[in-house]
């Protein structure tokens, strides 16, 4: 009994198709095929590597990298291409290290500018934090001072008995 389930299972597995020789027939796929133009890939033995890929519709990528970040880290370079659906072309350069991934381009969005000027009172609340902070450096704040702050505006620091 043992040997038909085992025959049934592997006659099962042997007529089932395989999934790279699988092509779906014409009417049922709406993808493209897209070429791949070019790729060329270069791996050193000391972890350094360059890629340089191209395809049928004006995608680019090109990059490099070797281990000169700490501790070993791939420290990478390179720049893509390519048509956004609206037809703007797309440029990217970028840098991959220590710092994070830095990329340049035109198209990337940029912070605005600040929309209105500091109000003159942050500013003063500003130079005052500076300046207590300065006197406790020096240590010319009494602890009293240093708890509560140097006027009488400060808040308490301790609780007081209920009226």
């Amino acid at each position: 009994m043992k040997f038909v389930i085992l025959a049934a299972l592997a006659a099962m597995a042997l007529a089932a198709p395989r999934p790279d020789s699988y092509s779906a027939p014409a009417e049922e796929s709406s993808e493209e095929v897209i070429p791949i133009l070019r790729d060329d890939r270069v791996h050193e033995d000391d972890g350094r590597y360059t890629l340089d890929v191209e395809t049928g519709n004006g995608i680019v990528l090109s990059q490099s990298g070797s281990p000169d970040g700490p501790e070993d880290s791939i420290i990478k370079s390179g720049h893509y291409s390519y048509t956004a659906p609206d037809g703007t072309f797309v440029e990217v350069k970028f840098v991959a290290d220590g710092n994070g991934y830095q990329p340049e381009s035109d198209l990337l969005p940029v912070a605005p500018a600040f929309p209105h000027p500091i109000p003159q009172f942050v500013l003063d609340q500003i130079a005052f934090a500076a300046e207590e902070d300065a006197k406790r450096a020096r240590g010319e704040l009494d602890s009293e001072e240093a708890e509560e702050g140097e006027g009488d505006d400060a808040p308490s620091t301790s609780y007081g008995s209920p009226e």
